[in-house]
């Protein structure tokens, strides 16, 4: 019976492409610490006297908070006068998980624009019928209205917000119109696609709208390796895409401050990163590769035997395309929630009934006692 861990908080295994900006930002940020109102604001001077070396986290492991190298490139995009702003969320994000601590909102939110993909990868949910075939109620695009509506409450509220689940965003004809009304709103927002769909109307969306991070998903920089990890994929019709949202990002917005990423699931031992990183380094500012989670059949695996709580638990809360909320994608059929935002608000559903007693029953040991916590490796 396997029992190999899945850090969430360490997910992203190797990157390519980070400056050295480390230094200057938290000198910016320490020169702050005298300051009246980050004094008195709990999160934010933890954070920052974790950063100057004589903090002690609000964290039941020991750990101090510190700025990995992704997040050291996406503040050196913001303006300064974010930073505090922006370490708050990122604070949260990082360390209130291992303290398993809440505050009124979670960290991050991720919002399922649709969850039908046009890609069947092999290491992905969606190659499970119970989930992929229509007739099972699970697929189907998210309205513009129910969006506006989730991004309405998030608003001043969460920074992270990312474009992303168990589907292809692209897929949502009316995605322009989502990034359009999000623009601005958020300091850490992100999308995730693989790009087939990318045409020139949605690369001119994405870099009006303000997103920090643009993640294009490939785990292979060569066919055959390509489409058989990507099944329905084509690297030609991929790379062109990628390359054509590369000319106009630099000969259309110049000064466009996003982010982009190349980003594979480490699959196998054929995927190596020197030759992703040369082939895919020309059109995008990184390139990583993330740790592979066998989350495809989780409903049907082995239970683990893992007895650490989950930290999505704490960390992050996932909206499906008609409202309904899950703790975890892991989860991918929601099993474990019947909650949804149609009748209840983020913070209530954040703070309430299911997730407390998921909380609950991962740290007093009965995460075996969980379908399907039981069957997953992330901690």
């Amino acid at each position: 019976m396997s029992k190999k861990i899945y850090d969430k908080a360490n997910s992203i295994i190797e990157l390519r492409g980070v400056g050295k900006k480390r230094e200057e930002i938290v000198d910016r940020l320490t020169s702050m610490m005298e300051d009246p109102i980050v004094r008195k604001d709990e999160i934010i001077n933890n954070a920052l006297q974790d950063l100057a070396g004589g903090g002690i986290t609000n964290n039941d492991n020991g750990e101090k908070f510190y700025l990995r190298d992704h997040v050291v490139e996406e503040m050196s995009r913001l303006k300064p006068k974010d930073y505090l702003r922006y370490i708050r969320y990122r604070y949260s994000y990082d360390m209130l998980p291992s303290g398993h601590k809440t505050a009124e909102y979670p960290p991050l939110v991720q919002i399922e624009p649709t969850s039908i993909c046009n890609y069947r990868c092999v290491f992905c949910y969606q190659i499970d019928s119970r989930l992929s075939n229509k007739k099972n109620g699970h697929m189907g695009v998210m309205s513009l209205d129910l969006f506006k509506k989730i991004i309405d409450q998030l608003e001043g509220k969460v920074e992270g917000v990312t474009l992303a689940s168990r589907g292809e965003p692209t897929v949502n004809k009316q995605l322009p119109e989502f990034l359009n009304y999000m623009s601005g709103k958020f300091l850490a927002s992100k999308i995730n696609t693989n790009a087939y769909l990318l045409d020139e109307k949605m690369s001119h969306a994405i870099l009006q709208a303000d997103l920090q991070t643009l993640v294009f998903s490939a785990d292979a920089a060569s066919e055959p390796l390509y489409s058989k990890l990507r099944v329905n994929g084509n690297l030609d019709r991929v790379v062109k895409n990628v390359e054509n949202f590369h000319r106009i990002k630099e000969t259309q917005y110049p000064n466009s401050k996003l982010i982009t990423r190349v980003s594979g699931v480490r699959f196998n031992d054929q995927q190596e990163m020197g030759g992703m990183e040369d082939f895919w380094s020309k059109y995008v500012d990184q390139v990583a590769f993330v740790d592979y989670n066998p989350w495809e059949n989780v409903y049907d695996a082995d239970k683990k035997g893992v007895t650490q709580p989950c930290s999505d638990l704490w960390r992050r809360m996932f909206i499906w395309w008609d409202g309904k909320v899950a703790p975890c994608d892991v989860d991918y059929l929601t099993k474990l929630s019947n909650e949804t935002i149609l009748d209840k608000s983020i913070s209530k559903i954040w703070n309430g009934k299911m997730y407390q007693e998921l909380r609950a029953n991962h740290l007093s040991g009965k995460r075996n006692g969980v379908e399907p916590c039981s069957r997953c490796v992330v901690v």
